[in-house]
């Protein structure tokens, strides 16, 4: 008899921020590549080798309960963003899918779950397909459970010591406590909620 055991939660809403991601990729074309993101002086092209090339290696790597190399380059890419990016997510989803999530792993209070570590990576998917998503004027409407828990996780982490010229987050972006969703999530991670490409 087939498994029907239940997906674990953490897992699943996982799944989701890389279906998310995989389908604002897919929606890419190769004349967008060079265009503007929110992220400051990258293109389309350098994002996407941000997270086919450098994310997705380092993820699969945590996944299995190891320390990555976040300093890490890219892998080198072809054109083919969009297989690269299923090809790649694939072999980090069968990874979670067996994983113990309660092994102890190395974390930065300590060793912590590897459940944990899910929630930086659904963080990073949610964050870069609002990037992309406003680079290339696809106006699709995003999950919103995913900024929820981009948002959940990175609240007590993400310290003004980590903001900042030549550091990973620009500085929070004062806005609204009733906007959007994704508004307030992109504005905690140091972008301009209102950055549109024709701007």
């Amino acid at each position: 008899m087939a498994d029907t055991a239940p997906m674990d939660p953490a897992v699943d809403l996982l799944e989701r921020a890389v279906a998310q991601l995989g389908d604002v990729i897919a929606a890419l074309t190769p004349d967008q590549a060079f265009l503007p993101t929110p992220c400051d002086d990258w293109q389309v092209r350098r994002l996407l080798d941000h997270i086919v090339g450098q994310i997705l290696p380092a993820f699969l790597i945590a996944a299995r309960g190891e320390m990555p190399d976040w300093s890490a380059p890219p892998v080198p890419l072809d054109d083919n963003w969009g297989e690269e990016y299923r090809i790649r997510a694939g072999w980090l989803l069968e990874v979670w899918r067996t994983a113990d999530l309660e092994q102890p792993v190395p974390g930065m209070g300590g060793p912590a779950p590897l459940r944990g570590r899910t929630d930086q990576q659904i963080a990073e998917f949610a964050v870069h397909a609002w990037d992309l998503t406003r680079a290339t004027g696809q106006g699709r409407t995003l999950d919103p459970d995913l900024a929820e828990a981009a948002l959940a996780w990175s609240k007590p982490l993400l310290k003004p010591e980590f903001r900042g010229p030549g550091r990973a987050f620009g500085p929070e972006v004062p806005i609204a406590a009733d906007a959007p969703i994704y508004d307030r999530m992109a504005a905690w991670f140091g972008r301009d909620p209102d950055w549109a490409a024709d701007a």
